[in-house]
């Protein structure tokens, strides 16, 4: 039987199954079409003793993240994100060309690099080696390595410590929960403060939003469960602020317990009791997310039967993890979907894993002209309808699986 990986308690209750799916970030090099792909089981537990929704580990960490296919930049509302956060946090914590960043999971330094054209130096740790080298060559001073105690022990030998440490969307990704925070815990300076962005698990029920759980998430975070983690380390939430990005995201700013100039915001007490009266520590709330997965397959796949048999076509826009996992959770193939495209270079000329649906640059549109897009980083979709819309001109229209099947022009 699984245990918690963070309390260790068994893992008796099954929030949804989603079948088997492969890695949902390990696109496919066309030249290995026809080797073995490895499918593993898509289960999400709840742990009814700390109530923290999770995942078995079936790949180690390193297979996954050493080279990694996602690149932050590419998303123009993204980087948008990053250079408000930049604003808004300098100003709160009155930070200098004195204080220092660092960020745990940077990626291509989106988002540092708004801190280093402001003169405040910043460090980026992120382990995979091939997206380190972009924020490298933008002058972004990173460390290859994966987070935790260790990694957090050996730059606190070198003297670094920070004022203020940087956590968006990586939490969720390092299995060893408690290693990762207290490597946090080990790295922040003595008043520095930590924030971490995460996908909100009310806002994924809420929203019908199956398709962010992926193996490359271990974790799916309520303010209860993220507050009792960090507690555990002696670091305390004190502040909380609800996001639109990731289709409903929480920022949490969390001090160590004794810091002396720190006081707990409303914020936190009231998006705690809010939780508590949906019943985010009850085992009905999470039984009656099952149904809603299996309405949304239905309805997708009615959709998508009804299109064909009419004779139309119908292409994918991204190839991101969430898209995967719907693809190869609902069975769409090439047999619903002609292809995919997505601004990003790297996934160019690969095969989406599973469903071996081709990637190409987003100027395929145009020369094909499908009847519909099925947008599949729905969370992006104003962004993704605004930059498609050329396809109007040719009777176009547009098409998101989430929260429900809608179609518009």
């Amino acid at each position: 039987m699984p245990r918690c990986r963070f309390c260790r308690a068994d893992l008796h209750n099954i929030v949804v199954d989603l079948g088997m799916s492969p890695l949902s970030e390990s696109y496919v090099a066309t030249e290995q079409s026809n080797a073995m792909e490895p499918f593993y089981p898509l289960h999400v537990y709840v742990c009814t003793h700390c109530w923290l929704v999770q995942l078995e580990e079936y790949v180690r960490a390193e297979q996954i993240f050493t080279e990694y296919a996602y690149f932050s930049s590419y998303s123009t509302s993204w980087c948008q994100h990053a250079a408000t956060y930049t604003q808004a946090i300098t100003d709160r914590l009155s930070l200098t060309t004195k204080s220092h960043i660092i960020e745990i999971g940077s990626n291509d330094g989106y988002l540092l690099q708004f801190f280093v054209s402001r003169g405040i130096p910043v460090l980026g740790i992120e382990p995979a080696a091939n997206v380190a080298a972009v924020a490298q060559s933008k002058g972004i001073n990173t460390v290859v390595r994966f987070f935790g105690a260790e990694t957090a022990r050996d730059l606190l030998a070198d003297g670094l410590r920070a004022d203020l440490l940087i956590g968006n969307n990586v939490l969720a990704q390092i299995p060893d929960i408690n290693d990762c925070v207290a490597g946090l815990k080990i790295l922040l300076a003595p008043q520095g403060v930590i924030t971490i962005e995460v996908p909100h698990l009310v806002r994924l029920i809420e929203g019908n939003q199956f398709d962010t759980i992926y193996h490359e998430h271990f974790f799916y975070f309520s303010l209860l469960a993220l507050e009792r983690i960090l507690a555990e380390h002696r670091l305390m939430i004190f502040d909380v602020e609800e996001l639109p990005t990731h289709g409903g995201s929480l920022r949490a700013y969390a001090c160590h317990t004794d810091a002396q100039t720190i006081s707990v915001q409303p914020s936190v007490t009231a998006l705690r009791e809010r939780e508590l009266r949906l019943g985010v520590t009850t085992q009905e709330y999470y039984s009656r997310f099952t149904e809603q997965v299996y309405e949304t397959k239905r309805a997708l796949l009615d959709f998508l039967i009804r299109t064909k048999r009419s004779g139309k076509s119908v292409a994918g826009y991204g190839a991101p993890g969430k898209g995967n996992t719907l693809l190869n959770y609902c069975g769409i193939r090439s047999d619903f979907i002609d292809y995919t495209v997505d601004r990003n270079p790297y996934k160019h000329g690969k095969l989406l894993p599973g469903t071996h649906l081709p990637i190409f640059p987003p100027e395929h549109l145009t020369e094909t002209r499908p009847d519909f897009v099925l947008i599949l980083p729905w969370n992006l979709r104003d962004e993704i309808v605004a930059q498609l819309s050329y396809i109007r001109a040719w009777g176009g229209q547009f098409v998101v699986p989430i929260p429900r099947v809608e179609v518009f022009s």
